[in-house]
């Protein structure tokens, strides 16, 4: 539990660490990822070489620290944390190794004048409070899975049933469990969690499952990313009949129940999580609007089953955004995504349910336009492909 003097402490060192809390996460995951190898597998290299995964921490150490008299104020991130770790399968046996070389890096980035011992003890508290809401949290979301129709804890085997071509980068996964069982039937909008084992090194992934559950199996859309390890070994590898390692489904970026109407706003892959949403809402009679900014036609994927769900579906719109069109493309617009558009495409009544993914940067546009054309920011909701982490409009 921590004191009140503790509390204090906390609070006072925030703004030291809001100017070196970059360099403080790098120097921590540096000095962790070097001296305990058995935890790299929990975290993606391409986000550490990015930066992104050390501006994440940043963010929600500063974030907690910030509120540590008022946790509830952190919102959001607490789940949106808890649902990337069960779905990387963080355990227990974990938070150890990270509070400790957490706490060295306070110490060695800092310097033993400013992280005292007093500090370091302080900061040791909140690690150790923070870990215990997260670890609490993560057991019930274990036992969830494990407990539900079709659930299970830990990974199961799953084996390709289909691979299907979706665009020049995308490519879909069908995926049924080898013991013949039922599965748990995911929520609109999450994702899974895969381990798999490339050149002797285990590599684990999320990635959105982009059908409507239907507790026999799952499909994943997986884009290939340049020097991608594993989404490069999906593509060129695996085939029809091959086994992956599944963990349960995850994720809190979930359609909700509603009658309002459903904007999806959807950028590249980001795709994937608003088609289950489709399925999900079609028979509803609400009105949906999709609208999704792609490159060009030959990476725009799932193009002709938006159109025909459509077509079938009276309430559905679509509109298809090309920023480098090729010869033969028909899309409804050119360019990038604009508050003009938004205000065009969306019901004048701007009380309607926004769900918009794809890179940050687009992500950041769509929100800061659909506030600016009165969508109440309550009703826009996004999800990150990498870290967790506060998007910036």
């Amino acid at each position: 539990m921590l004191t009140s003097q503790q509390r204090t402490i906390i609070k006072a060192t925030v703004p030291l660490l809001e100017t070196g809390g970059e360099a403080l996460t790098r120097h921590f995951y540096a000095m962790m990822l070097e001296e305990y190898p058995e935890v790299r597998v929990l975290f993606n290299q391409a986000h550490q070489a990015s930066g992104e995964q050390q501006r994440a921490l940043a963010n929600g150490v500063l974030m907690y620290a910030r509120h540590i008299d008022q946790l509830e104020a952190l919102g959001p991130l607490v789940g949106r944390i808890v649902n990337k770790h069960v779905s990387l399968q963080i355990l227990p046996e974990h938070y150890p190794i990270v509070g400790n070389c957490l706490l060295r890096a306070i110490r060695e980035v800092l310097g033993a004048e400013i992280a005292t011992d007093e500090v370091i003890e302080a900061w040791g508290a909140a690690y150790g409070q923070l870990a215990e809401i997260l670890i609490g949290a993560e057991e019930s979301a274990y036992r969830e899975h494990e407990q539900a129709q079709g659930g299970w804890r830990g990974s199961r085997d799953f084996k390709v049933t289909a691979k299907t071509v979706e665009s020049e980068e995308v490519t879909s996964f069908h995926l049924a469990p080898v013991d013949g069982g039922a599965v748990l039937i995911q929520q609109p909008g999450q994702y899974i969690g895969l381990r798999m084992v490339i050149d002797g090194q285990e590599q684990r992934r999320n990635y959105s499952l982009s059908a409507l559950g239907n507790g026999r199996e799952y499909r994943i859309s997986v884009k290939r990313e340049a020097g991608g390890k594993v989404s490069n070994y999906l593509h060129d590898h695996i085939q029809i009949g091959d086994t992956l390692e599944l963990f349960p489904p995850a994720g809190d970026f979930v359609l909700n129940p509603s009658d309002k109407p459903l904007a999806l706003i959807t950028a590249g892959v980001g795709i994937t999580p608003a088609l289950a949403m489709v399925e999900a809402a079609r028979d509803s009679g609400r009105p949906i609007h999709f609208i999704h900014y792609a490159r060009h036609g030959g990476v725009h994927a799932f193009k002709q089953w938006v159109e025909a769900q459509s077509r079938d579906y009276p309430q559905i719109s679509c509109r298809f955004i090309y920023s480098e069109p090729r010869d033969g493309d028909q899309p409804h617009a050119e360019g990038m995504v604009s508050r003009e558009q938004l205000a065009e495409w969306l019901p004048a009544e701007r009380d309607l349910d926004a769900y918009f993914l794809g890179p940050k940067p687009f992500m950041a546009t769509v929100k800061r336009h659909l506030q600016d054309i009165g969508v109440p920011a309550a009703q826009c909701r996004y999800e990150f492909f990498g870290p967790a982490a506060e998007l910036d409009a």
